[in-house]
């Protein structure tokens, strides 16, 4: 170019000029722009139908926050470069004749029909070499893949599709792109529902990346605790709007919840419980059997309707409060004495078939979220109930109607209790091997009922030496309420009441100092502003901790008279 210049003598000066020049990220060579000829599509005409879809509700977004994202992209669409000059994908549907003339058609016979009707003759055409974009390939999926253009049967099955999950990330070159096309080539939205799912960070919040060196490769943690245990810690902390924390404990943590159901079922086995065939749930008489009938009733609609809402955290713990709490922790130990008994009565017999039947189903409640344990657990199972067919296939348990009041009320008065004993046994350090008696306060018949009938399984679980009844709560006991009742439980003999007092009286400044020292962080604006947001959400993640640590500790010592 200079010396083109020179040449014609139109040079008027030259003078060094340092400037950015850009280089491939791979190859490394300078790269320079070059303008060429591309296709586009008129996008902002394919947006409106595909805005107006979501605002009229035929498609929704959940969290709902984010189709505003979807709007701001929409609203101020440009026209969509969709060629590429790429080896492979989907070409470009266009074809120039030997004076540049173009037939864009859908198949090149029609192009050449199209050419011979401009020329007058059969006339050889070039394809133009270009390929498609690859969000204008995958903007056709939802019908192309079901043998769209033609109209077949899964084709009139299977679309429209009911939900799509992705990432916010692709909301505009996905979500977006398949909207638009859905709509304009068959008139009608690809979805009903876009959920939108979290990022997965590191456990301290912080995005993983290959230069942090924090990258967490799923197929480790499969190798290490299994494919159910990490896709349970994915569905339990995907709370809407919120990115995951993803740390290994968590996924060993759900591997353990998945060895006890495993051991739930093995003690299931071993005491002669085998699904039985014709077992119906709504003729259960015993009370033990009918409050877990309930349970699994309850928390068959929690699942359901968490599951329906997209609330897929929510669901998670709602099954897992229910198999390992509820069936493993409570009914099973609840129902031994009778399960294991040398003599066979009508009772156990119900309770080998009622458990049997909870335990199936739970593997269904369990099955979307830990889909390969409770297949095999099913599959071993089958045999002894007589069926066929694969867990995935059968139904979703339909509960409605277990729902027992009055045998809530006497298990779950019982649960209650053993729970605050052990908790107020941990809190005031009782030591591990003493009996404790116990005194319901004032009772009235009902809970004295409950409480004699109960005395033989709190001596087994609860170390309880027996149980009394008086008007008043004795001299140096502590009070629980259960379901708005007292109940007293002597300490005197049993614990130090002044070196507990004094050693509470010590958790409880230091728990007040922690608190206050992390406030005094967060409400350092520089901090808040400079401090990385995984290490601010982590100090407020400590404070809390703190706070609920203060909160036990202040009603232990109100317990022993502070």
């Amino acid at each position: 170019m200079l010396a083109l210049l020179e040449e014609r003598e139109l040079m008027l000066e030259a003078e060094p000029h340092v400037h950015q020049v850009p280089h491939g990220d791979r190859s490394g060579v300078v790269i320079e722009p070059f303008l060429t000829d591309q296709w586009y599509v008129d996008a902002k005409t394919l947006a409106v139908e595909a805005m107006a879809a979501v605002r009229d509700g035929r498609t929704k977004f959940t969290p709902e926050n984010w189709s505003k994202t979807y709007f701001e992209w929409m609203e101020n669409i440009q026209p969509w470069c969709v060629s590429r000059q790429l080896w492979w994908g989907h070409q470009i549907p266009a074809w120039f004749g030997p004076d540049g003339a173009i037939f864009v058609e859908e198949t090149e016979e029609a192009a050449l029909a199209a050419a011979e009707k401009h020329y007058g003759s059969r006339t050889a055409l070039t394809r133009d070499e270009d390929v498609l974009d690859t969000w204008f390939s995958s903007a056709l999926w939802p019908f192309s893949t079901m043998g769209w253009p033609d109209e077949t049967p899964e084709l009139a099955k299977y679309y429209p599709t009911s939900v799509l999950v992705t990432g916010f990330d692709i909301i505009f070159f996905w979500v977006a792109r398949m909207m638009m096309m859905g709509l304009y080539v068959t008139g009608t939205a690809p979805f009903a529902d876009v959920y939108i799912h979290a990022l997965v960070r590191d456990e301290k919040g912080a995005k993983m990346s290959k230069s942090k060196g924090n990258v967490i490769d799923p197929i480790d943690l499969v190798d290490a605790y299994g494919a159910d245990a990490l896709r349970f810690t994915l569905a339990a902390m995907a709370a809407q709007g919120r990115d995951i924390k993803l740390a290994t404990s968590r996924v060993e943590g759900y591997r353990n919840f998945a060895t006890k159901l495993w051991n739930a079922s093995r003690f299931a086995e071993m005491n002669g419980s085998a699904p039985v065939s014709d077992f119906d749930a709504k003729t259960v008489k015993a009370t033990l059997n009918r409050w877990i009938l309930g349970e699994a009733a309850k928390a068959t609609a929690e699942t359901t309707a968490a599951l329906e809402a997209y609330r897929f955290n929510e669901a998670a713990a709602s099954v897992y409060r229910f198999v390992w709490n509820v069936v493993c922790d409570w009914y099973v130990e609840l129902a031994k004495p009778v399960l294991q008994t040398e003599v066979e009565t009508g009772e156990a017999v119900e309770t080998r078939a009622t458990l049997a039947f909870v335990l199936d189903q739970s593997l269904k409640l369990l099955h979307p979220f830990m889909p390969f344990v409770t297949e095999e657990l099913w599959a071993a199972r089958a045999a002894d109930a007589g069926r066929d067919g694969l867990l995935m296939l059968s139904g979703w348990p339909a509960l409605e109607g277990l729902g027992d009041a009055e045998a809530e009320a006497e298990i779950g008065w019982l649960v209650e209790l053993v729970t605050e004993l052990r908790s107020a046994r941990a809190e005031m350090g009782v030591p591990a091997g003493a009996t404790l008696p116990l005194v319901v306060v004032g009772g009235d018949a009902t809970t004295k009922g409950r409480a004699e009938r109960s005395a033989p399984t709190l001596a087994r679980i609860a170390r309880v030496s027996g149980v009394s009844f008086a008007d008043a709560a004795p001299k140096g006991a502590i009070q629980l309420i259960i379901r708005g009742e007292v109940v007293a439980v002597p300490l005197e003999g049993v614990v130090d009441i002044a070196a507990e007092k004094d050693r509470l009286s010590k958790e409880r400044d230091k728990a007040i100092g922690e608190i206050r020292r992390i406030d005094g962080k967060l409400s350092n604006e520089s901090f808040v502003a400079r401090a990385p947001e995984e290490v601010v959400e982590g100090e407020r993640e400590k404070r809390a901790g703190y706070q609920e640590r203060l909160a036990k500790i202040e009603a232990a010592l109100k317990q022993l008279g502070d």
